[in-house]
């Protein structure tokens, strides 16, 4: 299960930074499917997430960090759909997901970096 769970945000942030790219360039069609299909990723994330926890009963507070991840993502996106700065977006991006890298790899489950 946490296989499946590092490939689907690993897919999910490949997903993220192709919507970006597109919404940049001003492809809003190409843009708006991206952002369906990363959604459904985003689906996956939680469920498999959710499955690691019930099995492993450990960090909830990971679980809250990588919903905060896909909350700062859904924001730059929105932001840049409006056309309006995305600093604080990015910034809050960037902090989640170095927070939950570092929690994540800190569990006793799958890889051990640290």
């Amino acid at each position: 299960m946490v296989h499946a769970h590092i490939t689907a945000w690993l897919l999910a942030l490949i997903l993220f930074f192709v919507a970006v790219s597109l919404q940049k360039r001003g492809n809003e069609k190409g843009a708006k499917i991206v952002k369906m299909i990363l959604r459904v990723f985003y689906i996956l994330i939680v469920l498999t997430g959710g499955m690691i926890i019930t099995m492993w009963s450990m960090h909830l507070l990971k679980a809250a960090v990588g919903i905060w991840v896909i909350g700062s993502m859904e924001m730059v996106l929105a932001k840049l759909n409006k056309q309006q700065k995305a600093t604080g977006a990015w910034a809050q991006f960037v902090i989640a997901l170095v927070l939950v890298f570092a929690l994540g790899f800190s569990l006793p489950i799958g890889f051990d970096f640290f």
